[in-house]
């Protein structure tokens, strides 16, 4: 089973960079209001008016298509909304339920290497996990992070099973980053069987809750800007 190496160094911008703007969202915030919002803010961060940011929000039940989806893996059309979203990878799930962290970052102040930052990303959302004692893993062959479940060997191998519990997706223009990262705290895990998750059919998908650990939003937003700052310095 291979798994990707981690960022060696964090992914620090060049001194002198201010803090990044850390901002949550109360309620559900509306998908394409997000989009507007996100281009907005990354024109800003290019054009040198705006700070970074990083905007952690909820969305109501919603499916999103990435540039590599393919129409088959929308199971069920016409269960839930569907967005071109503009970011890498396949079809995904938002909801409530699930915490959106949309990351806009100015990668010419910090490293301009796409699959560092992929890799950065993926460290981030493991350090938060791991403050709840889960083992969170990236694979060589999968985008995300994943959870092994000793409790439930895989159908098709007998191993355990592997399960999702965070998904990826980003954008670069001109090495401002946006989209960003999702976490399964309580969605309903049910309203994943309308697509293929990521186009990978033979794996599934967990949460916090569903891995047995009464963890709140506001539990995860804490552990996700400490992780946050390990890996990418102040937030505030």
């Amino acid at each position: 089973m291979n798994e990707r190496i981690a960022v060696k160094q964090p992914f620090l911008a060049v001194p002198g960079t201010p803090p990044v703007e850390w901002r949550i969202a109360p309620g559900l915030t509306d998908y394409e209001g997000a989009l507007a919002a996100m281009e907005a803010r990354a024109d800003a961060i290019r054009a040198g008016t705006a700070g970074e940011l990083v905007w952690l929000v909820e969305h109501p039940p919603l499916y999103t298509a990435g540039t590599s989806a393919r129409p088959a893996d929308l199971l069920t059309p016409g269960r839930f909304p569907v967005f071109a979203a503009g970011r890498g990878g396949e079809y995904t799930y938002h909801g409530p339920g699930q915490r959106v962290a949309y990351v806009m970052l100015d990668l010419k102040r910090r490293r301009e290497d796409v699959r560092a930052f992929v890799s950065a990303l993926e460290d981030w959302i493991i350090g938060a996990l791991a403050r709840f004692n889960v083992k969170g893993e990236r694979r060589d062959d999968r985008v995300g992070v994943w959870v092994v479940r000793p409790d439930r060997p895989s159908p098709a191998s007998g191993e355990p099973a592997e399960d999702k519990i965070a998904a990826i997706g980003i954008r670069l223009r001109k090495w401002v980053s946006f989209h960003g990262i999702a976490i399964n705290v309580e969605p309903d895990l049910e309203h994943f069987s309308g697509i293929v998750p990521c186009g990978i059919a033979e794996h599934g998908v967990t949460s916090l809750v569903d891995l047995g650990l009464p963890v709140t939003m506001h539990d995860l937003d804490i552990a996700l800007k400490a992780s946050f700052e390990t890996v990418f310095g102040p937030a505030t």
